[in-house]
This record gives C-alpha cells, structure tokens and sequence, in this order.
C-alpha cells in the first residue's frame, strides 16, 4: 500500500529544505508593507499590487531555484555571466536605445533588456571567484587586478549613463575588495585622492547630475524643476509625525505632490503614512535582514561563499540606505528602489537572486573547502 502521508512529507521536506526561514520571514514581512504601500501609492492601486504580486512569485520561484544550486556551482557562473554582461553593455554602448536622454537599454526584438541588471550579481560574483582562486597567494597587485575588473563595467554604466546603478555595482565591488582584506592604509589613501580629485569629477559630470548635487545642497533654488522631487518628498515625511496619518490618509501622497511615489520615492509615501513609528518598524525589519545576511557570511564553509555572501548582504544595505538618503534630502536624487518595497519587477528579481544565493551559501555551509 502506498504510503500518501510519508510520500507528501518527503516532498515537502525536500521542498523547503534550501529554504532558510528566518531569512524569508524577513524578506516577506518587508514585502508585506511594500504590496501595502503600492497599493496606496497608484490610483490603480489593486492592479498595481496584483502585477506586483505576480512580479514577486516569480522572483520567489527562481530564489527557490538558486537555493537549491551549491556554492561550488556558483562558481562556475562567475566567469560567462560577468563575461556575458561585459558584453552587453558594450552592446548598449554600440546599439542601445535612448530613453529620456539615457542609453541603458539593449533592443532584442522582442523585447528590450537592461544589462545593467546583471551586474549588480556578476560582479560580487567574479570579484568572489577572484579572491577564492588567489587566496593562497594573495599580494598586492591581486587587489588592483580586482579593481579593473571593477573599473571596465562601471565606467561603461556610468557613461549610459545610469549614475545609480554604477554606485550600486561599484559598492558591490567595493564590499568584496574590503573583505577580501584590503589594507587600512591603501583604504585611507583611496578616500584622500577620491577627495583630492572631486574638482575633476565635477568637471567629468553630465550637466543633470551637477544638477541634483547642487539642488541637494538648497533644493529650493529650483522648486518646480530638479528640487521638487526632494521639497516634496521631504514634505510627505515631515507630515507623517510620530504616527502617521493613517493608511489610505497620506495628503501629499493622494493629492499627486509625490513623483515616481510607487517606485523610487515610496518611502515618502509609507512615512506619510506611518510616521516615525512605521519607520522605526521598517529600519528594524532592514537590519534583522543585513544581520541575518552577515551571520549566513561569518559562518560560510570558503572564501568565496564568505566574500560574495558580505557583499550581497551589504549591497542591500547601499540599496536600502540610498534609496532612503535621496528621499530625505540627504543624498542627491540617483535613481535607486527601496529594496523589496518599490514596484519593478527586474530589480525585484535581482534582490531575490541575492536571497536565493544567501540560502545556497547557508545550507550548504558544512560542505569540505576546495
């Protein structure tokens, strides 16, 4: 006789056995709130969330996927994906189409994709194998080798130019050059010449990013034009108060004063709406989430799992920080999403990439080193 029960719970069992909970708890509560704020964000708030919904199950099937592949696997991704994306950003370069001033996006016929994307993945990646492969012999030179992997990708992302995603794949970079080991006092000399050379990159700046950083600085020397995004978003937030005004109840928020409000600016309408407790609420639901993410790369069994674990986990971190920053009035406006909150379905889907890779490195972090 077949024995049903014993056949479900095996499936089951094998099912979820990739899955690390604490983790996707995390991940879905942050979730829960963002379907909530979109919701209240678009007129068309239902079909809104709904797309959004469906953007986040089949974000969720391929985290499932990827958990399930072991570290060593991985591995042999890092050389064709970061390979593949070189290729297709020289291909945005040479034939990509321009929207709103920008060439960041490659036409395939049937569609249109956004290189860039794949990056913010292929980079920690490489970089990761770079380190893994070196580690025996690491020098010096091993640490500029990475740098100009680095370098070659983010130049051509900043010259699209798309300033928030080079920041965001230059940070992961950054984070597995930092935790690979890279010296103190190379790190200081690094922030001296950055600082040094800051007259130069302004005269290298598009006349629009000048632009933000001079509108950061007295927003109110534009209203209308590149201000209005930060005076408007700052607004929203100051009115939330202590507790908000309530679901459904954000003026600023309903009266269309918010721009991009379900994407790029939706933490100005969930502040409206929830206050400083809604987001004492959030901040400690992204800090579970970085934490969980360094204690799954403290206890990770190689190098690799190590550095490419601290670097996804921190990339949320940028993400999270970023996005937040440029809402308040503290960081020039660059185009990047909240992560798990803002509407979008191609960054959705990297950000769960990254959970699906933390899971890989977590259950299979007993595995002998290589």
């Amino acid at each position: 006789m077949i024995d049903v029960v014993g056949t479900v719970k095996r499936w089951w069992l094998n099912l979820i056995k990739h899955i690390d909970f604490p983790l996707l708890l995390i991940t879905l509560a942050i979730m829960a709130i963002g379907l909530a704020t979109v919701h209240s964000a678009t007129i068309d708030g239902n079909q809104r969330m709904m797309s959004q919904a469906g953007n986040m199950g089949v974000a969720m099937v391929i985290m499932w996927f990827v958990s399930r592949l072991a570290p060593q696997k991985l591995m042999n991704f890092a050389i064709p994906l970061y390979i593949l994306g070189l290729i297709l950003l020289i291909g945005v370069f040479l034939f990509g189409v321009k929207i709103n001033g920008a060439k960041r996006w490659l036409p395939l016929g049937f569609t249109r994709i956004q290189p860039s994307e794949i990056m913010k993945i292929a980079m920690p990646l490489m970089l990761a194998w770079y380190f893994h492969k070196f580690e025996a012999t690491l020098k010096l030179r091993h640490y500029f080798g990475a740098a100009l992997l680095l370098f070659v990708p983010f130049a051509l992302i900043a010259k699209q130019p798309d300033l928030g995603t080079a920041l965001l794949v230059g940070a992961a970079g950054c984070y597995v050059i930092f935790l690979a080991g890279l010296p103190w006092k190379i790190i200081v000399g690094l922030v001296a010449a950055a600082g040094a050379a800051a007259p130069l990159l302004w005269g290298m700046m598009h006349d629009y990013q000048r632009k933000r950083i001079m509108t950061l600085i007295d927003p109110t020397t534009d209203p209308l034009g590149a201000g209005y995004h930060i005076i408007q978003s700052t607004i929203a937030i100051g009115s939330g108060g202590p507790v908000g005004k309530g679901y459904l109840n954000g003026t600023q928020t309903h009266l269309e004063f918010i721009p991009e409000k379900h994407t790029d600016f939706i933490f100005a309408v969930y502040s409206e709406e929830w206050g400083l407790m809604g987001n004492a609420l959030l901040l400690f639901l992204y800090t579970l989430l970085i934490g969980r993410g360094m204690m799954i790369a403290s206890a990770a069994s190689t190098p690799f799992s190590r550095l490419l674990a601290g670097a996804i986990t921190l990339g949320f971190f940028t993400y999270a920080f970023i996005n937040m920053g440029m809402v308040s009035g503290i960081l020039p406006v660059v185009g990047v999403p909240l992560p798990f909150m803002s509407y979008g379905g191609t960054a959705l889907v990297t950000l769960f990439l990254g959970i699906g890779i933390l899971m890989s490195i977590h259950t299979h972090r007993m595995l002998v080193k290589k």
